[in-house]
Formats: C-alpha cells, sequence, structure tokens
C-alpha cells in the first residue's frame, strides 16, 4: 500500500502532467486563443465559486484589494492569450521552450518587487537562456512570431507569479484567484465588444470536441489544478512543489511529439537550446533553495 507521502509526490507529478497536457488542449481547441481564455476562466470561475461556497469561505475583501487582484488578473488573462496565441503561430514545443524563459524574467522583476539586488548567477543563467532562445531562433526563424508570443507570455506568466507572491502572504489563495479569474473574464468581455466582434451567436456555436476540451481546461486544468496543487502545499514544500512544476514543458513537449510528431518535429538546436534553459530554470531552482536553508 501506498504510503502518504508517495501518493502526494504522486498526485503533484499528476498536476505537473495536467500542467504540461493544456498546451495540447491548445492545439486541439479550434476557436482563437481570445474566446478560448474567455472560456477557460469563466468556466474555470463558476467551478471555483462552487468550491468556496461548499468550503464556506469568505469572499468579502476591500476594494484596494479587489483592484489589486482585477490587475493581475488581467495580467494572467494575457499570459494565457500570448500562450495559446504562440501554439496557434508556432507549435506547442516552441511555445513551452519560450514559456521556460519565466525563470530569467523573474530573476529581474523579483529584486524590484520584494526590494533585494541581484545575485551573481542570476545575470550568469539570464544570459544562458538568452543564448538558448538564440540557438532556437536561428534555426526556427520561420516560427518568429510564436517565438515572440511565447517569449511575452513567459514575461506576463513570470510578473503574475511575483505578484501573486506578495498577495498569499495576506489573503487566501483561493479568494484571490477567484476574483483573479472573475477580473480576466470581465477584462476579456470588454475588449471582445469592443475591439471584436462582439458576443454574437456564432461566438456561442462551438463544436462537440470543442465544448469538452474546453470543459476539461477550465475544470480539470485550471480550477482542479489550482485547487489540488494548493492541498498539495500542505504536505510537500513549496520549492518542491515549484521545482517539479518546472518539469511542466518537459512532459508537454513530450506529449506534443507523440500526438503530432509531424508538426513537431524540430532541429538539433531547437532541442539543444531548450536543454539549456530548462538545465537553468531546475539549476536556479537548486540554487535558490541552497540560499533559503542557509538563512533559516
Amino acid at each position: 500500500m501506498l504510503s502518504d507521502k508517495l501518493k502526494n509526490y504522486l498526485h503533484l507529478h499528476l498536476l505537473v502532467f495536467i500542467a504540461g497536457f493544456t498546451a495540447i488542449l491548445g492545439e486541439l481547441i479550434s476557436i482563437g486563443s481570445i474566446p478560448l481564455v474567455w472560456f477557460r476562466m469563466l468556466i474555470a470561475s463558476v467551478i471555483l465559486i462552487g468550491y468556496l461556497k461548499f468550503r464556506k469561505i469568505n469572499l468579502t475583501i476591500n476594494l484596494k484589494a479587489i483592484l489589486k487582484f482585477f490587475l493581475a488578473g488581467i495580467i494572467i488573462a494575457l499570459h494565457w492569450i500570448t500562450f495559446f496565441e504562440s501554439i496557434e503561430q508556432s507549435n506547442i514545443s516552441i511555445a513551452l521552450a519560450m514559456f521556460s524563459t519565466g525563470a530569467f524574467f523573474a530573476s529581474f522583476i523579483e529584486p524590484i518587487f520584494f526590494k533585494r539586488s541581484i545575485i551573481w548567477y542570476e545575470i550568469v543563467f539570464g544570459i544562458m537562456v538568452v543564448f538558448g532562445v538564440w540557438l532556437i531562433t536561428k534555426t526556427e526563424l520561420k516560427y518568429l512570431n510564436g517565438i515572440l508570443l511565447g517569449i511575452a507570455s513567459a514575461f506576463f506568466s513570470s510578473l503574475f507569479a511575483v505578484i501573486n507572491g506578495k498577495f498569499v502572504k495576506r489573503y487566501s489563495a483561493s479568494v484571490i484567484s477567484f476574483y483573479e479569474f472573475i477580473s480576466g473574464v470581465l477584462f476579456i468581455s470588454l475588449f471582445i465588444i469592443f475591439f471584436g466582434e462582439g458576443f454574437s451567436k456564432d461566438f456561442f456555436i462551438l463544436s462537440n470536441l470543442d465544448w469538452l476540451y474546453l470543459f476539461i481546461l477550465g475544470s480539470i486544468c485550471t480550477a482542479y489544478a489550482f485547487i489540488a496543487a494548493v492541498y498539495i502545499m500542505k504536505y510537500i514544500s513549496p520549492y518542491t512543489v515549484v521545482l517539479t512544476y518546472n518539469l511542466e514543458p518537459i512532459y508537454g513537449i513530450v506529449l506534443a511529439i507523440i500526438l503530432f510528431p509531424i508538426k513537431e518535429k524540430m532541429s538539433l538546436e531547437f532541442y539543444l537550446g531548450a536543454f539549456i534553459i530548462f538545465s537553468v530554470v531546475i539549476l536556479n531552482g537548486i540554487l535558490k533553495n541552497s540560499e533559503k536553508k542557509k538563512t533559516l
């Protein structure tokens, strides 16, 4: 019989696998990135509010906090939109490899928000990440739009993570996410109304497969993944959780190669550049944890 510790570790890897599978769904869903993210955040919001009601968690917070959460919600919406658009403009491998550059951005964003100096090895890692991106771009120039969108997605993701790092010190993670999801839906709704084609009848006419994939994306890959991640962190250290989640692009790329072998076939330089980026992300997490232990 499996021990509780092993069960939680296996659960964690399942969550990382689910995160990697998000990119696969982005490839399978036929609608554009903006309506895709709108449906994703709406479905996740409905499920999350049901969870909050079931757990009887109070949603009452002050207006200043709500406005901050709304700003973060817009940022995560932009992250998801640019991520799925990167897949659309290139492929899953490109989008996930560029998404991994988030550690590079976090190394420079975090010192600004938490008022600390930049560590020397963060600069070295940053140079290595730039080299990895250069290797990929050099041989995959036809995917330049996807590469730029993937980098933008990584930036928004890092900015969101750093901002949320300040929020969770004062507020419940589930309450934060609820307001962020709702704000994302409102932000995209306004964009669709004023700059898109509006919410016409055709907007909601989707194929049965698209509805199925969207439900999986909004429920399992968003709402469930969030709730389960909060639960997991009660039993596994945040460092282990963060480091394990760095495997998300690897899981996603392996899945993409298996499911879409022709479209996902890349050059040797791509895999070398991706390996450099992934290695830097994992090594950065290990060094950060070592420093944290020394200060305890």
